[in-house]
């Protein structure tokens, strides 16, 4: 592995200096805090760049305009290790998502190393480096950051380049690129769109002892949370949490009075949102009649079970880790909605489909049909 020199970055026309002539790879990281925001708050910014580590501070004025080119261009290659929150926070702060990506951890799900694997534990599979834990719980947003936090953020980039070069000639010799490529850019497209979830009461428990008035009561308090969080910048859990929405869901108080008086016996209740609440709770949505209904009965869990054994032969088939080819959530979408979920979709879909096919009630489109 090549001697990096270790740089910090506080000055806008220093980086742009250093980026006027880019390379065709960068590793690229970050370091955010999102403790009491519903975004992400870009603390630090870390790229490999050739033989130098740049720690950048985006807390800088004008630093975020002058990575916004390097993100943003699509002859640069960007390395990165689980990407997905780092997308969002560089979305957020630098208005784009970096693209192309190789995301490494996804590499390594999908050349059979290992699903969900975290960077330390990939980077002493494949270079037999062992790497400080320390600094994870930091606070990065501090000035001046401590040596250790800047070894630690250092180190986060430090070897991408090196786990890149494995895992790529792992994928050609597997003949995977074309899935690597589909994942990543799925990725990409996520945090570029950034949308919510269409069914967010779905993936709380409460959900399935609600009846159906109530479901789509507790969906349009969950719709209304995550406007309210995003616009406000604050987590969901600090505009209304889960047990409070399932409650006013399943007992919706008839006036403001009775809100109130529900609001007063909750102490984290949005006392200060009674009529914002009570006009979601009574206002029905155009499309909630389309929502699903969370799957609880015994002939689901059976279908369930049945897709996830033929999804573990596959797996086993082409040498994938339990999970990559498909999660629990992503079939139970695919039953519930009787489509196949864009997780599902590309390369998934074309070594599933034969065998999942015969397992689903009524049949779903075949590959290519418009759902």
């Amino acid at each position: 592995m090549p001697e990096f020199r270790t740089h910090w970055i506080d000055d806008p026309g220093v980086l742009a200096a250093r980026l006027a002539h880019p390379p065709s790879r960068v590793g690229l990281d970050t370091e955010f805090i999102r403790e009491r925001t519903y975004w992400p708050q870009l603390a630090l910014v870390q790229l490999a760049i050739d033989d130098d580590l740049l720690l950048i501070d985006p807390l800088v004025p004008g630093m975020t305009d002058a990575l916004r080119p390097l993100l943003a261009d699509p002859a640069v290659l960007k390395i990165m290790h689980s990407a997905s929150e780092d997308l969002i926070a560089l979305k957020h702060a630098c208005d784009t998502v970096p693209s192309p990506l190789f995301d490494t951890q996804v590499a390594a799900a999908i050349g059979g190393v290992a699903a969900g694997i975290g960077y330390q534990k990939l980077v002493q599979e494949i270079t037999g480096e062992t790497l400080a834990k320390g600094e994870t719980r930091s606070d990065w947003m501090r000035r001046p950051l401590s040596e250790a936090q800047l070894r630690y953020a250092a180190d986060d980039v430090r070897h991408l380049f090196a786990l890149h070069d494995a895992l790529d000639a792992r994928l050609m010799a597997l003949g995977r690129h074309t899935w690597l490529a589909e994942d990543c850019a799925r990725h990409v497209a996520q945090a570029q769109s950034d949308e919510g979830e269409r069914w967010p009461h779905l993936s709380l428990r409460a959900a399935q002892y609600l009846d159906t008035a109530a479901q789509h009561r507790l969906l349009r308090l969950l719709r209304w949370r995550e406007r309210f969080a995003r616009e406000r910048d604050r987590p969901r859990s600090w505009v209304l949490d889960n047990e409070l929405a399932a409650l006013l869901a399943r007992d919706p108080p008839a006036d403001a009075t009775a809100l109130q008086r529900m609001l007063d016996r909750h102490p984290k209740a949005p006392r200060k949102l009674v009529g914002p609440l009570l006009d979601i709770l009574h206002t029905p949505l155009p499309d909630e009649a389309e929502a699903p209904a969370p799957r609880t009965d015994e002939v689901d869990r059976k279908a369930l079970k049945a897709l996830q054994d033929a999804v573990s032969t596959r797996s086993a088939e082409l040498g994938l880790p339990d999970g990559v080819l498909a999660s629990r959530r992503w079939l139970e979408a695919l039953l519930e909605r009787g489509e196949w979920p864009a997780a599902l979709a590309g390369w998934r879909r074309t070594e599933l489909e034969a065998t999942l096919a015969p397992l689903l009630a009524d049949g779903l489109p075949a590959a290519g049909e418009t759902v």
